[in-house]
């Protein structure tokens, strides 16, 4: 066989990517937050790139209007959210100033050592007794006594161990006592929270609806103590669009007050290139190139923003007129097809972004529900059928609640959705409903 060397020319279709590409692509995606931070950095390496604070400024004076009666009141909300988190303490702060004066350095350490513990929610898990005695030197009497020291400050419940513990330590405080309460949670903690009551009213001798008394009372107890107390500063949502309706329809507006506006220094570079060096002018038109580039993948994001919010109010109006539980079901596919686009864009575009309605804030994505079939073989959203569910847990009988099969079996003769009973067990695990054998009362 004659191997043959030579060469040959072969033409291929290859896209791509250049840089202003890459950058309008990572742009897009970005959240207000994310890009005002990204021009920060940019301005920072490109000194002939100035950013602008932009308060309410736009073309619509409606929108003018209604922007500056919501920045008053959103400056009204955050301070008095900032008085609020001043206002509640920290959770180590709150104890600290619960110790008795009497503790010796040593006892003083040791409890400040279980509070400085504590989690968010305020349990001392994973703590090892024998460890923390090892580490002050102290009499394994010591460390117990500081622990119940602490599980005797307020709030109730502080410093257990576990749930069990927190819901003992709880009860414990009741005033009058409630022994059967205290046994079940102290012996037989398992089998109530699983629900098993019938075994369980067998083991202790009592009637069901006696257990039934006991978890009513349960539920009144905070399973989480320190969650209340303060942990950080709230976070605030910014949107990036608003919606409003006016007498002609909806009107979307992008809002863009939170993002600096760029724009070119010409006098600094001027004054650069009048030195008449060429590396020098070489590198300022590297980064006016570089500021145009920025400069049209800012107002490209905004476009296809503006595009793809104004193509989701189109296709939902009766959300922004009814609310969200009227949402129809909608793919980005759909959107990115009468956009004619492709549909990456469309998920870089509502990625991270939120849009302010009339029934309150929500994330872009929201608006994206998957689709089932009705009865009479229309297309309805997931979201309708969740709220058909939760209106019949909500009137079913507690005695006899709905199984998922039953639920699955009534959407469908009564509201017309037609979902498997697996569905029905997936929605209303969403809408945090407890299965059928855990909502049963026996009283």
């Amino acid at each position: 066989m004659d191997l043959k060397v030579g060469l040959w020319q072969q033409q291929t279709l290859k896209l791509a990517m250049t840089q202003e590409l890459k950058q309008s692509i990572e742009l897009l995606q970005f959240n207000s937050q994310e890009l005002t931070a990204f021009l920060e950095e940019k301005a920072l390496e490109n000194p002939l790139m100035e950013l602008n604070s932009n308060f309410v400024k736009t073309m619509d004076p409606r929108a003018q209007q209604i922007k500056k009666s919501k920045l008053k009141q959103n400056q009204d909300k955050e301070n008095w959210i900032e008085q609020l988190a001043v206002s509640v303490q920290q959770l180590d702060d709150y104890l600290i100033q619960q110790l008795p004066t009497h503790l010796t350095e040593p006892e003083k350490k040791i409890i400040l050592h279980f509070i400085y513990s504590l989690d968010e929610n305020g349990y001392l898990y994973n703590i090892d007794l024998p460890q923390v005695a090892q580490l002050y030197g102290a009499e394994a009497e010591t460390v117990e006594e500081q622990l119940d020291l602490l599980q005797h400050l307020e709030p109730a419940g502080i410093g257990a161990r576990s749930l069990q513990e927190c819901l003992l330590l709880q009860l414990e405080r009741l005033v009058p006592v409630n022994e059967m309460a205290e046994e079940i949670i102290r012996q037989q903690f398992q089998l109530f929270a699983d629900k098993k009551w019938k075994p369980l009213a067998k083991e202790i001798k009592a009637d069901i609806k006696e257990i039934q008394a006991v978890y009513d009372l349960v539920q009144t107890l905070n399973p989480k103590p320190g969650a209340s107390f303060a942990s950080e500063k709230p976070a605030y949502i910014i949107p990036d669009v608003i919606v409003y309706s006016e007498q002609n329809g909806l009107h979307v507006q992008l809002y863009d007050e939170s993002i600096p506006s760029i724009s070119y220094n010409e006098g600094y570079a001027k004054k650069l290139l009048s030195a008449g060096d060429q590396q020098v002018g070489r590198y300022l038109q590297n980064r006016q190139q570089d500021y145009q580039w920025i400069k049209r993948s800012i107002e490209q994001r905004k476009e296809t923003i503006l595009k793809v919010t104004k193509k989701i109010a189109e296709r939902q109006p009766q959300f922004f007129q009814k609310g969200p539980a009227f949402i129809k079901p909608m793919t980005m596919k759909e959107i990115a097809d009468e956009l004619e686009i492709h549909e990456s864009t469309v998920s870089r575009a509502v990625r991270g972004k939120y849009m302010q309605t009339p029934f309150g804030t929500f994330e872009l994505r929201t608006f994206f529900v998957s689709m089932i079939k009705t009865a009479g073989n229309a297309d309805a959203s997931s979201e309708e059928a969740k709220a058909a569910i939760h209106k019949l847990i909500s009137s079913e009988n507690k005695q006899k609640p709905l199984s998922d099969q039953e639920i699955a079996n009534l959407l469908k003769t009564e509201s017309g959705f037609v979902i498997s009973r697996r569905t029905a067990a997936k929605y209303r695990e969403q809408l945090g409903i407890l299965s059928s054998s855990k909502r049963k009362r026996y009283d």
